[in-house]
C-alpha cells in the first residue's frame, strides 16, 4: 500500500525525497516494533540486545564507549544500559588499571545463553518480516540504504 494511503494523506508529498524519507521512517518504526516485541518476551530492550550482540561478536572485554560507537541506534545513555545489563547479570564491568576513567564490559555466560536462545527466533522474525521481498530487491535495498547513510555522513 502506498504511504500516502497508509497515512490517509489528502494531498501529494512535497517532494519524492520527502516521501522516501517518511517511507523509510514508517518502515523502520514497524520493523522496530515487531523486533522489540520479541525481545521484550525475553526481558530485553533493543539497545540491551544490541550491546550483548556487540560483546559476543568481539569475544573479549570492550570499553563502554567503543560499544556505544558500534550501536545500530545511538545510545546517549550507554551507562544506564550497562547498569541494566549488570543488574540482569548479562555482563560484567571492570575499571581499567591504566586509565581509571575507562570501564570495560564483557558478556557473561548467562548473557551468552540468552543470545543463543534468541538467535533462531530473531532470524525467523527477520525472514518473516521481509518474506514478501525478493533476495534481489533486498540486495538492492541494502545498497540504496548504504548510499543514503554515506550521503548523510558526508
Amino acid at each position: 500500500m502506498p504511504l500516502k494511503d497508509e497515512l490517509k494523506k489528502r494531498g501529494p508529498f512535497s517532494s519524492v525525497e520527502q516521501e522516501a524519507t517518511l517511507s523509510i521512517l514508517r518502515t523502520s518504526d514497524l520493523l522496530e516494533n515487531r523486533i522489540a516485541r520479541l525481545l521484550r518476551e525475553h526481558g530485553l530492550t533493543m539497545t540491551q540486545y544490541n550491546v550483548l550482540r556487540i560483546l559476543r561478536g568481539e569475544g573479549k572485554p570492550m570499553p563502554c564507549l567503543e560499544v556505544a560507537h558500534r550501536m545500530i541506534q545511538v545510545a546517549p545513555a550507554i551507562t544506564r544500559v550497562v547498569d541494566q545489563l549488570l543488574e540482569l547479570v548479562f555482563i560484567t564491568k571492570t575499571q581499567s588499571d591504566e586509565d581509571r576513567r575507562v570501564f570495560t564490559i564483557e558478556i557473561t555466560p548467562a548473557g551468552m545463553r540468552l543470545l543463543k536462545k534468541l538467535d533462531q527466533p530473531v532470524l525467523d522474525l527477520h525472514a518473516s518480516l521481509l518474506s514478501g521481498v525478493s533476495e534481489t530487491d533486498l540486495k538492492a535495498l541494502i545498497r540504496i540504504l548504504e548510499n543514503v547513510r554515506s550521503g548523510i555522513s558526508a
